[in-house]
């Protein structure tokens, strides 16, 4: 597997951990229940290590884009599956448009077809905070 194969299977498992997550912050009931409040902890933790590991090699707007997508997407799958949410023609309609969208950015080309020589010779230089 390639490098970056493998930065996109850690998107995509790190996006599943930020379901977890988020599923977990909602049960935590304010934080005031205490295992709900641990998975939310570690697997909060778990997912962000696992999204900073991907934009080594996946561009951060990209990576973030499909990470809170696929994330939300499956928090609300998981809610209308358990019976949480109600479920809707329409909002698994729209859901299936932004996994839709994620995987186009993961068909994207990995650099820009036409990259100007200027660019590709001065690296760029940081912002100045």
């Amino acid at each position: 597997m390639n490098k970056r194969s493998a930065a996109w299977l850690m998107l995509l498992a790190s996006a599943v951990l930020e379901a977890v997550w988020a599923t977990a912050l909602g049960l935590s009931d304010g934080f005031t229940r205490p295992m709900p409040t641990f998975v939310f902890a570690v697997t909060a933790t778990l997912s962000m290590i696992g999204l900073g590991l991907a934009i080594r090699s996946i561009p951060l707007g990209t990576a973030y884009a499909v990470w809170v997508g696929v994330g939300a997407a499956l928090t609300v799958g998981w809610a209308m599956a358990t019976g949480v949410e109600p479920f809707s023609v329409l909002k698994v309609l729209f859901i299936a448009g932004i996994v839709g969208c994620a995987a186009g950015l993961k068909a994207l080309p990995a650099t820009p077809a036409a990259a100007s020589s200027d660019a590709a010779a001065a690296p760029a230089e940081p912002p100045h905070l």
